[in-house]
């Protein structure tokens, strides 16, 4: 089976890749629909993923402690996306600004977390995994001067898809830094990523609780995702388990400057995780009291 993607906005530069997630660690995972996957996009919040990666590597060999309260460097402070800005007490432990980072892609505990592991750090995460052109390239910032780094991330979705693969359901031993992805490291970070609110883009198809969903919810589906939303994107990278099979995603919308497409880009993202619905549980959206 595979999945059919609904007409693509040309306006709209794509790079979408779905992926069987069934096949196993380390195995060849059939494509189920494509578009431009190799397409380097500006990928937003989703490269808060690779931090994600180099912070619980860190808790797992020691070299960080769980309990560790994190310091935000006064030029580094910033707002918007997150909660943590808006608190009274500000010095958090990792795992609880890591948790942030998952739950509601807090900006200022990315960049705490960021300036405690090292940019390069994070940077050596996506070349160890063997990503070419996906990368957290920078810390979040009020304004991007010219002097500075031309977006936070960037990624296409065919190393993406590979990414939330390998973090869902394990790396073969012959993987590039299948050691960075360790049973532990992964449980870690997938707990983070379950506690995700924004289920505005293709995660609204599954009409999971946006707040509780780290057990299976509706139609018995499991969800473990990561977004990213900036004024010329949408991006979306998740891993989808249900009773009938199991999909790994990459959706990401580029779009010009001075124009809006949001909403033409949302509804196709509504479409692609519709067939992604179906074919995780076998069920049309009236079978609910069936499953």
């Amino acid at each position: 089976m595979t999945v059919a993607l609904p007409e693509l906005d040309p306006r709209i530069g794509w790079s979408i890749r779905v992926l069987d997630a069934t096949a196993g660690p380390g195995s060849p995972a059939p494509v189920l629909a494509e578009h431009t996957p190799d397409r380097v996009c500006s990928t937003a919040s989703v490269g808060k993923l690779f931090l994600l990666v180099a912070v619980a590597n860190r808790l797992q060999d020691g070299s960080l402690a769980p309990d560790q309260r994190i310091d935000i460097p006064e030029e580094l402070r910033v707002e918007d996306s997150g909660l943590l800005y808006r608190m009274l007490d500000q010095r958090l432990t990792v795992v609880d600004a890591a948790l942030l980072v998952g739950a509601v892609s807090d900006n200022l505990a990315t960049n705490a977390l960021a300036h405690l592991v090292g940019l390069d750090a994070v940077h050596a995460v996506s070349a160890q995994l063997g990503y070419r052109n996906t990368l957290m390239l920078d810390y979040i910032r009020h304004e991007r001067t010219p002097d500075l780094p031309w977006t936070t991330s960037y990624g296409c979705a065919a190393e993406l898809s590979d990414l939330i693969l390998r973090l869902a359901e394990g790396s073969g031993p012959d993987q590039p830094g299948a050691e960075l992805l360790s049973d532990p490291v992964r449980s870690r970070i997938l707990t983070w990523l379950a506690a995700d609110t924004d289920t505005s883009m293709l995660a609204d198809s599954f009409l999971l609780d946006p707040l509780a969903h780290v057990e299976p919810e509706y139609q018995q589906m499991v969800l473990r995702h990561k977004t990213g939303s900036i004024e010329t994107a949408r991006i979306e990278v998740g891993h989808l388990a249900g009773p009938a099979g199991r999909a790994a995603y990459a959706v990401a919308a580029n779009w010009p400057e001075g124009t809006d497409l949001r909403a033409a880009a949302i509804d196709a993202m509504r479409a692609i995780g519709e067939q992604i619905r179906r074919h995780v549980t076998g069920l049309d959206r009236d079978d609910a009291g069936r499953s």
